[in-house]
């Protein structure tokens, strides 16, 4: 049976540096972003973004979330990969479960959702099962 989850998380941290610079303003970095979940999903994330920005004020990327704490009362911790864009000041992202990532109760953990966020707010889903 499939649950729906809704949170939101807050950033803790936001470490980013470019390591490739492109003709017209544009560059590739990578950041490390360390998150606090809370709603359906509670604890703490560590996620590493590689994104490109094509230098018209928007970003692309992807990456993976490690998450530890507990989905839906129980405890363990999973990992989520995830693409997005970023443009006018909303980013969005899809994400799944990391197949076989899920561990002590979380173990058998899959699924798939999303956040969207601006620069004050962000709302994620979770659509799940521990099989």
């Amino acid at each position: 049976m499939t649950t729906h989850a809704v949170g939101k998380f807050t950033i803790n941290s936001w470490h980013e540096n470019p390591y490739q610079e492109i003709e017209g303003g544009g560059k590739l970095t990578k950041a490390t972003v360390r998150q606090r979940f809370e709603g359906d999903i509670v604890g703490e994330g560590t996620v590493e973004y590689l994104m490109a920005y094509p230098g018209d004020g928007t970003a692309n990327f992807v990456g993976f979330t490690r998450i530890v704490g507990s989905v839906g009362g129980k405890s363990g911790s999973f990992i989520l990969q995830c693409a997005g864009s970023f443009e006018a000041g909303l980013a969005k992202s899809d994400w799944f479960v990391v197949r076989g990532s899920g561990t002590d109760g979380l173990k058998g953990l899959c699924g798939r959702g999303g956040y969207v966020a601006t620069h004050e707010t962000v709302s994620l889903t979770l659509d799940y099962e521990i099989v």
